[in-house]
């Protein structure tokens, strides 16, 4: 008797778990999927472009009386993985509105390098079209009473790295923006040049030269852009995603994890966010 006792009380617990969790899930109107744990939310939105739909990915803590800055963070050639939404949740936690880009649609995720480098490859060809997707994705944030639109950043790792400095080139209503291991560059002439730029560049980095340094910084200097370039040692392409390791092993590619020049350039981030945000 007590075993069917216990037996009811663990059924109910379980259902009680259950009701909850679907409780935290809400779907607001037919254009995003919201899920909320704890005070941090995440949410999917949906948007078209030019007949094709795009999932952006947000996260935030608090409700929608708390107005916070926007950081805009564009992903590696992968896509929209869960790597990077878990530095959007990061900055969530820092007290940021935090927005994931969307580039390839659906949310679309590639796990080889041949793919990757033919879906991104089109944007370093055409910015403008990166502009594009930068722009609508950006135009979402509207939608969000707690995201500050007079005050955005973007963070960018390798390819988005590399659309970050380059929508700082373009973009005239951003505060900052921060490139992890991205490409430096230089065809595009900036259009803006009170943007601020702090560049986290792994030293033993093949994938950027020291040509392209030398040009990205007279680009810079010439420009008079207020920018930071900082080179973390030892570190190489990809130095702030604990899975390149193992990529660079599968692929036979020069990237690899270095714990010690992600947490520098993330506090170095932080820094950097506080300084333009103030």
């Amino acid at each position: 008797m007590k075993t069917l006792k216990i037996s009811a009380v663990i059924v109910s617990l379980l259902c009680t778990f259950s009701c909850q969790e679907k409780k935290n899930e809400v779907r607001d109107g037919l254009n995003s999927v919201k899920t909320t744990s704890g005070k941090l939310t995440t949410e999917e939105v949906s948007y078209d472009i030019d007949g094709k739909n795009y999932k952006s990915f947000v996260a935030y803590k608090g409700d929608a009386s708390e107005v916070k800055p926007v950081v805009m963070v564009l992903p590696e050639w992968w896509g929209v993985t869960d790597y990077t939404k878990n530095r959007a949740k990061d900055l969530a936690e820092l007290g940021y509105f935090a927005m994931v880009v969307d580039y390839y649609g659906d949310g679309k995720t590639v796990d080889n390098p041949e793919e990757a480098a033919k879906l991104s490859g089109e944007f370093y060809k055409i910015p403008i079209d990166a502009k594009l997707k930068f722009d609508k994705a950006k135009a979402q944030l509207l939608k969000f009473p707690n995201a500050n639109y007079d005050k955005i950043a973007v963070i960018g790792y390798c390819f988005g790295g590399a659309q970050a400095l380059n929508m700082a080139r373009l973009e005239d209503e951003l505060k900052g923006v921060v490139s992890f291991h991205g490409n430096l560059m230089t065809g595009i002439k900036p259009k803006n040049n009170d943007v601020k730029i702090l560049v986290c560049n792994g030293a033993a980095d093949t994938y950027v030269p020291a040509e392209e340094i030398a040009a990205f910084k007279k680009q810079m200097d010439s420009a008079k852009i207020d920018y930071k370039f900082v080179d973390y040692p030892n570190a190489l392409h990809s130095f702030t995603n604990p899975a390149s390791t193992a990529i660079g092993e599968k692929f036979k590619m020069k990237v690899a994890y270095n714990k010690e020049a992600d947490v520098k350039s993330w506090n170095d981030m932080k820094a950097f966010l506080i300084e333009i945000f103030k």
